[in-house]
């Protein structure tokens, strides 16, 4: 944690000193987490800001819009697609909205850890999934980084198998697939969009919902909440995402620079939210959560219920070809 605010401190004084150019190139930058520097995301952003500034002299002005300033992410997907917003991280379920395969991501404990999960999406999968998706939608992937592994959390009682989450009302993200994921574990879905979540929760419009231990906090999701079941269901992702048109329209060297920004962004988001992740009973104990790890053999019962029923929808939706690809890949990373 000392480093991150060490490396978001350098951006900010960066950001400072290098200043916009009369005339430079306006980067609207998106997304949804809250403007502090414990949210990776917004750690992230000002990390990229700085660094792209200083690499082009301030050629390229970065402005960063954190919290939803822009829009949800469907809102930040649409702006990507008309240019009006050049950059933006945006998570699975509205990508899925606009780019079906990446769905293939909500195929339920399939990764065993973030060794595995970065291993597969910085590979020849990732590769190929940001190649279609760029010709099929005109916005341009850079990098996935974590949005945490998802766990379930309710205001009703402890999950420690599937036939637990019967009769509980969940909240999902805004896309088919997160419904069918927590039906075929017996709970009722009620998509409701991020911004809407917290007073959802507080409302008991829902009983629960499943997100990371990142958004559970930096949301403070946990007020209304009694419990958290770590069953680490899915990896879920961020997508480091670009406006094509004006990603064109830099110089090479420009273009280059923003790739480089782009990864220290997301090295700086992964190593924020998996220290989080690898953390999480404490984290959550503390804020008051009743915490119910999960064995080896207790996800063995959950992925039985889940992950046939999801990827056979799955299928359903985009064909075998990137579900298979994904096992594949995944294959071969245990293989190797």
């Amino acid at each position: 944690m000392k480093l991150n605010r060490t490396l978001v401190a350098a951006s900010a004084a960066l950001m400072f000193t290098t200043g916009s150019a009369y005339g430079a190139k306006e980067l609207k930058y998106a997304h949804f987490q809250a403007a502090d520097l414990s949210s990776p995301k917004h750690a992230a952003a000002l990390a990229f800001e700085s660094c792209l500034e200083a690499k082009t002299g301030g050629e390229i002005d970065v402005q960063v819009y954190p919290a939803s300033q822009l829009g949800n992410g469907a809102e930040i997907l649409e702006g990507l697609e008309l240019g009006t917003v050049q950059m933006g991280v945006v998570h699975d379920g509205p990508i899925s909205g606009i780019y079906k395969p990446f769905a293939v991501f909500a195929i339920p404990y399939l990764f065993d850890d973030q060794a595995m999960a970065w291993s597969v999406v910085d590979g020849e999968f990732g590769d190929a999934m940001a190649e279609d998706m760029l010709e099929k939608t005109g916005i341009r992937m850079f990098a996935l980084a974590d949005n945490g592994v998802r766990n379930f959390t309710n205001s009703k009682r402890p999950i420690s198998s599937p036939a637990d989450m019967e009769g509980l009302k969940m909240r999902v993200m805004t896309a088919p697939v997160w419904t069918k994921l927590v039906e075929s574990l017996g709970a009722s879905a009620t998509p409701v969009p991020w911004p809407e979540l917290p007073s959802a929760l507080q409302q008991q419009v829902v009983d629960g919902q499943e997100n990371g231990v990142t958004n559970i906090v930096n949301a403070s999701l946990y007020q209304h909440q009694s419990h958290v079941s770590l069953d680490g269901h899915v990896f879920s992702w961020h997508a480091y995402l670009m406006n094509e048109d004006f990603f064109q329209g830099l110089s090479a060297a420009e273009q280059k620079s923003v790739e480089q920004c782009v990864e220290i962004a997301k090295v700086i988001h992964r190593g924020m939210t998996a220290a989080q992740d690898a953390n999480a009973a404490t984290i959550l104990g503390e804020k008051g959560l009743e915490v119910t790890p999960i064995t080896p053999e207790q996800k063995a019962e959950f992925r039985a219920a889940a992950q046939p029923a999801v990827r056979a929808w799955v299928v359903e939706e985009i064909g075998e070809e990137w579900p298979n690809r994904l096992e594949e890949a995944v294959k071969a990373y245990r293989g190797s």
